[in-house]
């Protein structure tokens, strides 16, 4: 499974709307997690770390609105983009879904190409190299469409892994990456590999980008991981 591929996780509780909606998302080339009521959700949310959460309003137990009030309150998934979808077009819904944090509103019955639309809008804020984007850093130039990387204008040669790692860096450049989360969003989850292979192709990553001088933007955090600049 390639980690290039963004999680959607996928929260429903009618199985039959559940699965048109995934095979849409996976015929555009997403991973698609589903998740069948609200609960069952935060604890998906926790083993996936989704890119981006589509999430019913009605479920049973726990409500849309409640599960997404519980992940924008915790640090770890604020970030996470989240698409309320329901049947509820009154303004006063609408306005009420957005101050609890969801991202996007999408009232049913919707279109599919639209939905595909504002999911792509919402990737392309938090991950936007799935989203074909360039992105810069500094004198590096990373374009995720044609798989070119130049710094300082010279042509660097990388491996499709430490474009991967790359791509992830430029993405949050700062943010300080554990050998773990590298993993799974670098290899995939999926994949068994030993946390020392990171340390390689971080390594490699590091020789191409100092091929042409410059110094070295890849910064080790001891005891926690990797950071860009």
């Amino acid at each position: 499974m390639s980690s290039e591929q963004p999680t959607v996780l996928l929260v429903e509780d009618e199985p039959a709307q559940r699965e048109v909606l995934a095979y849409n998302l996976e015929a555009e080339g997403f991973r698609v997690a589903r998740a069948g009521d609200g609960e069952e959700a935060i604890m998906m949310v926790e083993e996936e770390q989704p890119d981006i959460i589509l999430l019913d309003w009605m479920l049973p137990n726990l409500s849309g609105i409640e599960v997404c009030r519980r992940l924008k309150m915790r640090p770890e998934t604020r970030q996470v983009p989240v698409i309320m979808i329901s049947a509820r077009s009154e303004e006063v819904d609408r306005v009420r879904g957005l101050e609890t944090g969801a991202d996007d509103y999408v009232v049913k019955p919707y279109s599919v190409v639209e939905l595909m639309a504002r999911v792509r809008t919402q990737l392309r804020r938090v991950r936007p190299s799935t989203v074909g984007e360039r992105l810069e850093y500094q004198d590096i130039v990373l374009d995720s469409e044609t798989h070119r990387v130049t710094r300082d204008g010279k042509e660097l040669k990388l491996g499709p892994t430490e474009f991967r790692l790359l791509s992830t860096f430029m993405e949050k450049p700062g943010r300080v990456w554990s050998r773990e989360q590298l993993l799974d969003r670098v290899w995939g989850r999926d994949i068994y590999v030993d946390t020392r292979t990171v340390d390689v192709h971080v390594g490699r990553l590091r020789k191409a980008l100092t091929r042409h001088g410059g110094s070295d933007p890849v910064r080790t955090v001891r005891g926690a991981g990797y950071a860009l600049g």
